[in-house]
């Protein structure tokens, strides 16, 4: 793994290479290490450990970049060379900006040594445990136990340093039955946090209560989402955030900022800063991530901005911009959406009929702009009436937009560090929503 020490070294020699106008130089390297389990038996440990730098050289308003893996002499030097040819080969871009010089940055603590060195031992104990839950009610267990650390550094010409190194833990488990499954996920800086045994038991629990699943007709039904289904909604909305995006008409938002859109329950934010939120305290460009308050009471009132589109648009960066080049521009990437006080038991004893949902999958976009989403959920879908949960039912597949179900909220949990499978990480609540449209049903 690198460390501070020695990305200032490599980047001292990629300024002894370059030769462009002005230079950038991105460092980082991961080491990570995976347990995969399927039919109640592990059958894979796996650990990998790549380290990469990617130098971006400016000339004459033109920039490319290009990247190595490996931090010899010579290997740096081909790096810088292939990078300013590269530059030097593109039309020139008149919205290019110097790059930025120092800045300051909010420190955050996000690594932990326990997690980045956690044994295969620990993992495959952690993985037995959770088979034995399986085995106990004659489930199949599947799913993933993986540790690890990673390090990235920014630097450029003029002046600019930028470091972070963060842990991360994930365990993810999947309970089978010959007719139901149930699932349950969690990451963490910290692999103490999972609490693995926890989540096996919440997943054999949704594939025990879930058998034999009675057939319910499709239709609009008030449903509780559980976090992971309203991260995988959501993640869908994140780009529509960005100023370019609205600025180029491609954003669900185009013509929308200032309206309410939303329900007044809900405000979301983008914040790097919260204890549970992940990532780099800056941008690709080096650039200090802003707290920003993407909805305030239903209404939309900021998106985020990179330097060029800030630049473009008249405005000020935000923090939120990818390495260049890109054609994305920027995006809101530590989403944080406020919940209630509700409990998850309390959304369903106040539902008289409706559904319990615990995820969903396979979700894509079928109206960009009134952002219509079809998906189907998945690992525990359960009917629910006279405020009790009654029985598990087939799975449905839905047609929804993401706007309609935000101004249709009635209750939340309080919001959670939560992981899905569709999407990155988010800080967000369960969700008791009105008139969701299933559509149809699926197969099993």
């Amino acid at each position: 793994m690198l460390n501070r020490q020695r990305a200032d070294e490599i980047f001292k020699k990629v300024l002894k290479w370059s030769t462009a106008d002005e230079t950038e130089a991105m460092i980082g390297s991961t080491a990570y290490s995976l347990t995969r389990f399927a039919n109640n038996t592990i059958h894979q440990n796996v650990a990998e450990e790549g380290s990469y730098l990617s130098v971006r050289a400016v000339v004459d308003h033109r920039t490319a970049r290009a990247t190595t893996n490996k931090f010899d002499e010579d290997s740096i030097r081909d790096a810088c060379e292939k990078a300013l040819t590269l530059a030097r080969l593109q039309p020139p871009d008149p919205d290019l900006l110097p790059m930025p010089g120092p800045q300051t940055y909010r420190s955050v603590d996000r690594f932990d040594e326990e997690t980045a060195t956690l044994s295969p031992q620990a993992r495959a104990e952690t993985v037995r445990k959770a088979i034995a839950r399986a085995e106990k009610d004659h489930l199949t267990a599947a799913g993933v136990f993986s540790s690890g650390a990673s390090v990235t550094a920014l630097f450029n010409s003029r002046g600019l340093r930028a470091y972070h190194e963060e842990t991360v833990s994930e365990f993810s488990v999947t309970m089978l039955d010959p007719s139901s499954s149930g699932w349950a996920k969690k990451t963490a800086h910290d692999a103490r946090e999972i609490e693995p045994e926890g989540l096996a038991d919440r997943a054999a629990r949704k594939a025990l209560d879930s058998r034999e699943p009675r057939e319910v007709p499709p239709g609009k039904y008030t449903v509780i989402l559980e976090p992971a289904a309203v991260l995988d909604m959501l993640g869908f909305l994140v780009i529509d955030f960005s100023g370019l995006a609205v600025h180029e008409k491609r954003s669900c938002l185009t013509d929308r900022v200032g309206a309410k859109l939303f329900g007044e329950n809900v405000n979301i934010r983008d914040d790097v800063y919260h204890p549970m939120q992940g990532g780099t305290t800056f941008d690709g460009e080096g650039m200090p991530r802003q707290k920003v308050k993407l909805v305030e009471k239903g209404v939309v009132c900021r998106l985020v901005y990179s330097r060029q589109t800030a630049h473009k648009l008249n405005s000020k960066s935000t923090g939120h911009g990818f390495p260049l080049p890109n054609d994305i521009g920027e995006a809101p990437m530590n989403i944080v959406l406020d919940g209630g006080k509700s409990t998850t038991e309390e959304m369903i004893g106040s539902t008289e009929r409706g559904l319990l949902v615990t995820r969903l999958w396979y979700i894509r976009e079928v109206d960009p702009y009134q952002k219509i989403l079809t998906g189907m959920t998945r690992d525990g879908t359960f009917w629910i009436e006279d405020g009790q949960v009654r029985y598990g039912v087939r799975n449905f597949r839905f047609n929804q937009s993401i706007i309609e179900m935000l101004a249709q909220v009635e209750m939340m949990t309080p919001p959670q560090r939560t992981a899905g499978e569709e999407s990155f990480e988010m800080v967000v609540p369960g969700m008791k929503v009105r008139e969701f449209n299933l559509s149809s049903l699926t197969k099993f």
